[in-house]
Formats: structure tokens, sequence, C-alpha cells
């Protein structure tokens, strides 16, 4: 179960974060949001079995400096000027879980990661890209992501978010997540398979989110993304599994 709380909470994103943020914010200090809700998701990446997980939302940042939050982990802009932020980060990267479809298969230690993130906004657009590396866990290789999202307060009490995103796991990342093993095909009966390169997953995603009171609001996303390459052809996907994950929630947000 906690892994697919990890796994509702981080895969997805969390892209109400984007749009959460009291207009009466200050331009110093702790300032964001604190909230729970729940997410309606795959149980692991590649899963056709879905299920509901509770779960916290954090979005917290200090001054223009440091930011806390799920989607993005820990990070501090050591850049921050003209529309440009690039950070170092913290985050963490999933495993693969050994229940249920996956019950007969080795288990994946998920573990943190170290990264670099660069931010763009111009107007309503927010553009990123980040790259990430385990320091710790079963998982090896590496993990980029980019994503271009409008986001606009639509009125005093109203704010949306949507845009595409695409991401790519490195060949050992690959190997690591969607890999089979001689010894895991026997105990499961899956073909064994070894990636020989890297995935893509690609995809789109909003959130609408509503503010009650200046400091209280309640946020609903939906989301979308197709796993592409040796990903997609793993049996983990291909044969239990699917290549489309979606996903859809909502959240209460307390905001300062």
């Amino acid at each position: 179960m906690q892994a697919r709380y990890r796994y509702a909470a981080l895969a997805v994103g969390l892209p109400l974060m984007a749009v959460a943020v009291p207009s009466q914010a200050q331009e110093s200090g702790w300032q964001g949001s604190l909230g729970t809700g729940a997410i309606y998701s795959p149980d692991y990446l590649g899963s056709d079995d879905y299920e509901t997980s509770v779960w916290p939302s954090v979005d917290l940042a200090y001054g223009d400096s440091v930011y806390i939050n799920a989607r993005d982990g820990v990070g501090w802009n050591v850049i921050n000027r003209d529309g440009w932020k690039v950070s170092p980060f913290l985050g963490y990267t999933l495993g693969r879980d050994d229940e249920d479809d996956l019950h007969r298969l080795d288990k994946v230690d998920g573990g943190v990661t170290a990264g670099l993130r660069a931010e763009y906004t111009e107007g309503h657009w927010l553009y990123s890209a980040a790259v990430e590396a385990p320091v710790s866990g079963d998982v090896d290789g590496y993990h980029a992501k980019a994503k271009a999202h409008w986001r606009s307060r639509l009125t005093q009490r109203l704010s949306v978010s949507l845009g595409p995103s695409v991401a790519y796991g490195s060949e050992s990342w690959a190997e690591d997540m969607f890999g089979i093993s001689s010894r895991e095909s026997q105990r499961s009966g899956l073909d064994a398979y070894s990636p020989s390169e890297g995935y893509f997953k690609v995809g789109a995603d909003a959130s609408l989110s509503y503010y009650l009171t200046r400091t209280w609001s309640v946020t609903g996303m939906v989301g979308v993304s197709r796993l592409t390459g040796d990903a997609k052809d793993s049996p983990i996907v291909d044969d239990i599994g699917d290549a489309t994950q979606a996903y859809a929630g909502g959240f209460v947000n307390y905001n300062f």
C-alpha cells in the first residue's frame, strides 16, 4: 500500500501545486499550501489496475530560494532572475513493487535522487526541464523530464493549469523498472526481458482550483500518459499492464 501511495503522489506529478498559490502570498518567509485529498491512479507505472489513495499535499517555499513539494522535491534556487530559475534538488524515485500482478517478481527499492532543474516563466507559460540520478535504492541510470504548462487565474476565485509533458528513462533505468530476469521469468511465467535502450513517457495533465475563501481552496485534476519504447514492450506492461496511464483526483488545501 505504501508503494502505491508514493506512485499516486509522485508519478502523476500533482499538477495542482502549479496553481494553488494564494494571491496574498508574501515575498519573504514561508508561503504555500498544505492539504489532503485522494487520487485514483494505477497501482504502479505500467499497471492496468487502479486504486484510490489518500495523500497529503505539500507545496512550500521560503522566499524565492528554497522550495519543498511532492512534485519537485527539496530544492534551492541558486539562480532566480529575469524569469529564470535554476536549482539543484533532492527528490525520490519510485522502485518496483512486488505485490498483486508483480508478486512473483523481485521488489526494486526506490531511493533518493539528486538532480538539477531549470525553469523559465513567460506570461502565463511555465517551461521546465530537470535531470536526476539515484543516490540510493536499486534503480540506476538517470531520468529526465520536461513540461510546458499554461497557468492562469481565470477569476478572483478560479485558477487553471494545463499542458503537455515528456519524460525519459535511460537504459539502466528501464532495465531496473521493466526488466525481467530468467529467475523471475521461471517464477512468474512472464518472458524474460532486458531493455536494450531507454524509454519515453509522453502525456498531458490539467488542474482546476477554486478558492472558497482567501485561504481555503479545492482542486480537481486529471491526466493521461503513454509509455513508449522498451517500457511499452516489457511483459510487465504489454502482458499484464497497459502502456496508457491515466489518473484523476481532488484535494482540499489551506493556502498561506
